[in-house]
């Protein structure tokens, strides 16, 4: 197309908009986190898991915490129920997503080949908010957490005392300095946060487990005030079922296990179309997760039940939100507790890094392919900079409070894992496993329950997505809107036929006539000939071909445009083509027959009838209406010198 000279950019504006993202030098995304460098080389799966690790353990900085909150005496029990649903739901449901999405696009792309138009693209920005409020939420709640950590540390709580708002803001603006200047994952790091913090977890757990052997009467006096509290066995899983959705943090990690999948390195015989080493990897590495998580979420569950006293879990108390750092206090020394703090702070704040990193790759890969982006909204630095400030409200909302913020996580985790579980029903169905569909189905429903209990107990969490949406759908409409008469079309291709029709015209006038096809027949072509040459005053001796355009989907914004030609009643030469959008592919048409002719075509129209502002919602809508007047206005758009204009005439 048309290339037009403008002034140099700023040295801010071309910072600002230098590439999408360091960490998808490789091009293209792989979902809520980027190719490995180089692409397509991968590692193993035991160090990819240590990937998706940074934020699925590090739960453990808060998990125990808000479950003793949550349940009380029972949240051993209830944290049980958390695991078997984990083992028997959820990890089944993202096994098979792992089998429909190896490439890493998750259950939100599932659902989305399930859907088209208008209604399609409004349910993915709908999942999109959410998947926002989860990313978003574990940046904040992660901080959080971190400065938790920091303000109770025995050495700094005095200096830091009312400092926690300041601090989380000083961890979410340290993040996106981070991603400003420029941030590459590294796996290894990974690799080293996790294996430490799981190693120091491990220790807190084997003391805690030491000092509850040795003082008996700890796992006695806990069983009898149970029993007092509940009476028997059975209240007890009921009571636990019911205060289950708090729990659901727990079951976070699963969506990211399955996004990077393009990190895992599978089989050198994988292909892209049969990564069958990629996806077995993947099983491998979402099963080891969830059963070291299960084997934590237990262990921690039962010691800080066990030994530390419930008013320490409550707001102020020295265990809220940092309930295994004050077992390390308590039994190891405020020494190892220091280097627990770091370690937890750490992992919480590179599980902060990782879920930035899944915004920034999470939403170019859906609102630009749907030219529901601002041109800005591809490149890093801007989208950082949106994401950083939405993170300040969020925790200003919150007052960096982990509890609160439990809620608005919860909400984010559990309607995606049950749109996966939908999604993995429905595939089964279709490949006719009446089994597995009757199981996916079951966890669906399980998951739909936990999801509406916890909207219901915590709505916090709803408005937060609620918001995400409106803000997403808002903005994306708006953004579709100013780019209506943006150039969709990525290429031209003309068959031989077309090609043809295009060579003879050019060794005279090149004229076209847009035609909506109706009969097609003899009649048709001629009587709009004729129209034409009446409209426009045009001699007899003047040749046209006819544009025909057949629309698709017209909520897709960008695609390729193929032409073909044939003639009709062995008179009539006809390119026919299909596109989303009529003006746009008219005018891509014309300006690829310029350039390749170096002659300047005419199109002839008629005007289209109705309201004006009632066809230019049918163009924005349903991509026809108002074609002739749109179609200059694409072409004046992509080309603004009016000498090199394609002609359009309108009778």
């Amino acid at each position: 197309m048309a290339t037009t000279e403008h002034p140099p950019p700023s040295r801010l504006r071309t910072w600002m908009l230098q590439g999408l993202s360091d960490m998808g030098r490789s091009g293209g995304h792989t979902g809520p986190h980027a190719e490995p460098k180089p692409p397509h080389k991968g590692q193993r799966w035991y160090r990819v898991m240590c990937l998706t690790g940074v934020d699925y353990f590090s739960t453990l900085g808060y998990q125990p915490g808000i479950a003793a909150l949550a349940a009380g005496l029972l949240s051993p029990i209830a944290t049980i129920v958390l695991v078997i649903v984990t083992l028997a739901g959820a990890l089944p449901v993202y096994r098979r997503v792992a089998e429909e999405s190896p490439h890493g696009e998750g259950s939100i792309a599932m659902l989305e080949r399930l859907l088209s138009f208008w209604q399609g693209k409004l349910f993915v920005l709908t999942l999109l908010g959410f998947a926002a409020t989860d990313f978003l939420i574990t940046i904040t709640l992660s901080a959080a957490d971190a400065s938790t950590h920091l303000v109770e540390n025995p050495h700094l709580t005095s200096t830091l005392h009312d400092k926690q708002m300041i601090i989380t803001l000083a961890l979410v603006a340290l993040l996106g300095a981070v991603f400003l200047k420029g941030f590459l994952e590294a796996i290894g790091v990974a690799v080293a946060l996790v294996v430490v913090y799981l190693g120091l977890n491990a220790v807190v757990v084997a003391v805690g487990l030491w000092h509850v052997f040795t003082e008996g009467h700890v796992v006695t006096d806990w069983s009898s005030a149970l029993t007092a509290e509940h009476g028997n066995v059975f209240a007890m899983i009921g009571v636990s079922l019911l205060v289950f959705p708090k729990l659901a943090l727990g079951l976070s990690g699963f969506e990211t296990g399955v996004a990077v999948m393009p990190h895992v390195q599978g089989d050198p015989e994988d292909t892209e179309e049969n990564p069958k080493g990629r996806i077995r990897d993947t099983k491998k590495l979402l099963t080891a997760a969830a059963l070291i998580m299960s084997v934590f979420l237990i262990a921690t569950s039962f010691i800080t039940t066990w030994l530390i006293p419930e008013k320490e879990f409550e707001d102020g108390g020295q265990a809220n939100g940092r309930a295994l750092a004050y077992l390390a206090h308590e039994y190891l020394g405020n020494a190892f507790g220091t280097v627990y703090d770091i370690s937890t702070i750490a992992i919480l704040w590179f599980a902060g890094a990782s879920a930035m990193a899944g915004l920034l790759n999470l939403m170019p890969r859906y609102l630009p392919r749907y030219g529901m982006a601002p041109h800005w909204a591809r490149a890093v630095r801007p989208m950082v900079i949106v994401f950083t400030l939405v993170a300040f409200l969020v925790t200003w909302i919150f007052d960096a409070d982990v509890d609160a913020q439990g809620g608005a996580y919860a909400t984010g985790v559990l309607v995606l894992m049950s749109s996966a579980a939908i999604a993995v029903t429905i595939a089964a169905r279709r490949a006719r496993q009446r089994g597995w569909t009757i199981g996916f189905a079951t966890v669906s429903a399980v998951l739909l329950y936990v999801t509406g209990a916890n909207v219901v107990e915590r709505p916090d969490g709803v408005k937060i997505g609620a918001c995400f949406i409106a803000g997403i759908i808002l903005v994306s409409l708006l953004s579709r809107l100013a780019r209506a008469f943006e150039l969709r079309v990525t290429s031209v291709t003309l068959d031989d036929m077309a090609e043809r029709f295009v060579r003879d015209m050019a060794s005279r006038k090149i004229r076209f006539i847009a035609n909506e096809p109706d009969q097609r027949d003899k009649a048709e072509y001629r009587d709009k000939i004729e129209q034409i040459r009446n409209d426009n005053d045009m001699p007899e001796q003047e040749d046209f071909v006819f544009l025909e355009v057949t629309l698709t989907d017209p909520s897709e914004f960008e695609a390729d445009l193929t032409v073909r030609g044939e003639v009709l009643h062995n008179r009539y030469r006809v390119l026919t083509l299909e596109s989303s959008s009529i003006p746009n592919a008219l005018a891509a048409l014309l300006l690829h027959v310029r350039d390749t002719t170096r002659c300047t075509p005419h199109i002839y129209f008629e005007w289209t009838e109705g309201n004006p502002f009632a066809n230019f919602l049918r163009f924005f809508l349903f991509g026809q209406g108002e074609v002739a007047p749109v179609t200059r206005e694409v072409l004046r758009e992509a080309e603004p010198d009016r000498a090199r204009r394609p002609r359009v005439h309108t009778g």
